[in-house]
């Protein structure tokens, strides 16, 4: 019985090739921005050699939006720690939807998006997972529909809130 641990290859210098604190001061923000927001990576290739993933924070001020983009091939994840988020995405960004601290936004691949603080006083602070090491931003020209449609995700456990 063979396992995936047997040591037969070099040993690993887990000092230098292990876990890895990232100072929350000591973020990086040489990273592809969109007008409105500000990102800062944490985990990404040049940072601390991750493969697969590209974590940071990214800030929207009080009453602000960003341009409206998209993020290629990467799949994105959204965690609000502060504040009030609202999302609209589509071809001309006609679907809505909010989320506050606490919850998670997934953006799948290629989707048109904006964000925008929906508060008038307060920052909003959320953390930003992404599917690949490399920031991929592509700004977008989007002439916004006036009064985009409200888009609830409902699974089978958990009713609409209307």
């Amino acid at each position: 019985m063979t396992h995936d641990h047997d040591h037969h290859h070099e040993p690993v210098d887990w000092k230098l090739n292990g876990v890895r604190v990232i100072k929350g001061d000591q973020l990086d923000t040489n990273t592809a921005q969109t007008p409105g927001m500000n990102r800062a990576a944490a985990i990404n290739l040049a940072r601390v050699g991750a493969q697969k993933i590209w974590a940071g924070t990214v800030n929207i001020h009080a009453n602000a939006k960003t341009g409206a983009h998209h993020h290629g091939a990467l799949e994105s994840v959204i965690y609000v720690v502060r504040g009030k988020a609202r999302m609209r995405w589509g071809e001309k960004l006609e679907y809505v939807a909010e989320a506050e601290a606490g919850d998670f936004i997934f953006v799948p691949p290629y989707v048109p998006h904006q964000e925008i603080n929906a508060s008038t006083d307060e920052t909003l602070e959320c953390v930003l997972v992404r599917s690949d090491n490399e920031a991929v931003v592509v700004n977008l020209d989007i002439e916004p529909v006036e009064k985009p449609e409200a888009v609830y995700w409902v699974d089978p456990i958990h009713k609409h809130p209307a």
